[in-house]
């Protein structure tokens, strides 16, 4: 059985609920008229589709970098609908918490397995 990364896991959590507050920031957006209507919905339903098809790429090179990047597009859309500025704050602070955990996560899971493993085979020999 192959083993999830846990880092992988809240990553692409995080990431499919963010594109839902995106797609609801466009509502917004389209709302208070801040810009076209086709140009509103362009970005933000560009924005919110590259949010749901990220996780299928995480975990490759880069793909990280590439999540922070998302991250401050989101944060940039305050530019538009202030209270995006507190929102993709947040997700900043959610995304970098994602990605800490999640790596502490799949290292301590190395290091136990390694140890589970190595205490196996002892005992196989005894």
């Amino acid at each position: 059985m192959r083993k999830k990364s846990t880092q992988r896991t809240l990553g692409s959590m995080l990431l499919a609920f963010e594109s839902f507050v995106v797609f609801f920031a466009t509502l917004v957006a389209f709302g208070l008229k801040v810009a076209d209507g086709p140009v509103v919905w362009a970005i933000g339903l560009s924005l919110a589709f590259i949010l749901i098809a990220t996780p299928a790429i995480l975990g490759r090179k880069f793909s990280y970098v590439f999540g922070w990047f998302l991250q401050l597009v989101v944060v940039a859309l305050g530019i538009w609908v202030p209270l995006m500025y507190v929102v993709g704050a947040i997700f900043v602070c959610l995304w970098a918490w994602a990605m800490i955990a999640g790596s502490t996560i799949d290292k301590a899971r190395a290091v136990f397995e390694k140890n589970l493993a190595a205490g196996q085979t002892l005992e196989e020999e005894q």
